[in-house]
């Protein structure tokens, strides 16, 4: 049977992938509110203890990117649905560790795993939905995809709070937890289908030419199957608009390590309760997936690139202003407007790359993209966790992150440029001619 491509051929393995990223959004978002909220209350961190405080989300950073790398190759090999399966396996322990973890170190080695599962899981609902759909719908399928993760994070962080608020935190995160992982382990292995045909198909269709189709700006010179060194090399810095792509993930990820470590304590330290800090944060993440169904659209009829950049302005703007006003309301519209250039920026740096990677090596410069966009947690981690440190103060941290993404910003706009096909092709062979 002929493999078609496109959302509407493939309806039941879409949904099921959306469902595997809700699973995997649910699955961080049951460490982020509360575990840094009771830091010092329930596993023993001293109060102002910026770089340990960071440390958790450092190790989950370094994992995640590195493991982002591995899943892209390794997907390439023995195909998408086996490293899916993998990732869950290795979530199985995680609520039971929380649970038990009598010091912080036991913290941060539960994240170590949820690094392991983030990078393999995330990777692969994204990878697998690309190899299925069609270029053409490859910004709304990126916005759909972190659409239902990243309202998954949010749900989570809300929903582990009350929990937290009613049973302790060890027993709330222990009975979310364990569900969401079994559920997800399960589903992955009975209901969905590996998706690495859809990808030689695609392979094998790029080499029938056709004047009618817009040709990506695919980079000159690389091999037909590239090594692992040679794409490495061409995402990081061989190809400037790939590498222009993959700085600007790995800073946007200095905002989202601020939300995950700093703002549960800030929000805290000024009087909110832990329910009222799970909806200011739980803002941020609504609006962020929220408006992802629209931004991710959006990008496939404007394009790339200006999105990108404006979400990178528009989110460092947000962090800005969480201190410029007090107040649940004023914090709230920072968080909304933090998530809203999130949502301009996050489906749509991804969709650039996918843009002009080929699909022979796709799956790698993936995961090669999101190796440097979630390295971003852990020096993001460390750089806020210093700014902290030296300066005593946590606001220090927050300019750090938005002088960085001012900063990251600047650097996208002047050396990436519009990477979507039909708006920027690349020229016909009888045009170069």
């Amino acid at each position: 049977m002929k493999l078609q491509h496109g959302i509407a051929h493939n309806t039941g393995q879409f949904v099921q992938l959306l469902l595997q990223v809700l699973l995997v959004g649910l699955t961080i978002g049951m460490m982020r509110t509360v575990v840094p909220a009771l830091a010092e209350a329930e596993y023993g961190v001293p109060r102002n203890s910026f770089v340990l405080l960071s440390a958790f989300v450092l190790a989950f950073g370094l994992v995640k990117g590195v493991l982002n790398f591995v899943a892209g190759r390794l997907s390439e090999r023995i195909g998408r649905k086996k490293v899916l399966v993998l990732g869950w396996v290795v979530a199985l322990p995680i609520p039971l560790i929380v649970w038990l973890a009598p010091s912080w170190n036991w913290i941060v080695f539960a994240t170590v795993l949820l690094g392991f599962n983030q990078g393999l899981c995330w990777s692969m609902t994204q990878t697998a939905k690309l190899d299925i759909t069609l270029a053409e719908e490859r910004g709304l399928t990126l916005g759909l995809n972190e659409f239902a993760g990243y309202v998954g994070v949010a749900a989570a962080g809300i929903i582990t709070a009350y929990l937290a608020a009613a049973f302790g935190a060890r027993v709330g995160l222990l009975v979310f937890g364990l569900p969401v992982v079994g559920t997800a382990l399960v589903m992955s292995v009975l209901a969905l289908r590996e998706t690495l045909p859809w990808a030689h198909a695609e392979i094998a269709s790029h080499q029938v030419a056709d004047a009618n189709r817009p040709r990506p700006r695919y980079p000159a010179g690389v091999a037909a199957q590239p090594g692992t060194w040679e794409v490495f090399a061409l995402v990081s810095w061989r190809d400037r608009r790939l590498a222009a792509l993959s700085q600007a993930g790995l800073v946007e990820k200095f905002v989202d390590a601020l939300v995950w470590v700093f703002y549960p304590v800030f929000l805290y330290q000024k009087g909110m309760s832990l329910p009222q800090v799970g909806w200011i944060i739980g803002i941020y993440g609504f609006v962020w997936g929220g408006s992802q169904l629209f931004t991710g659209r959006l990008s496939d009829r404007i394009g790339r690139h200006k999105p990108n950049v404006w979400g990178m302005w528009l989110c460092g703007g947000g962090v800005a202003m969480m201190l410029a006003g007090e107040g649940i309301a004023w914090w709230s519209a920072s968080a909304a407007l933090t998530g809203f250039g999130m949502a301009l920026l996050y489906p749509n740096l991804s969709a650039a790359v996918a843009d002009i990677s080929h699909p022979a090596w796709r799956g790698s410069a993936i995961g090669i993209y999101r190796f440097w966009r979630d390295l971003g947690y852990g020096i993001g981690a460390l750089g806020l966790g210093l700014a902290g440190h030296f300066t005593g103060r946590i606001e220090a941290a927050f300019a750090f992150v938005a002088a960085s993404m001012a900063l990251s910003g600047a650097v996208l706009w002047l050396l990436g440029e519009e990477t979507h096909p039909r708006l920027n092709p690349a020229p016909q062979p009888a045009d170069a001619a």
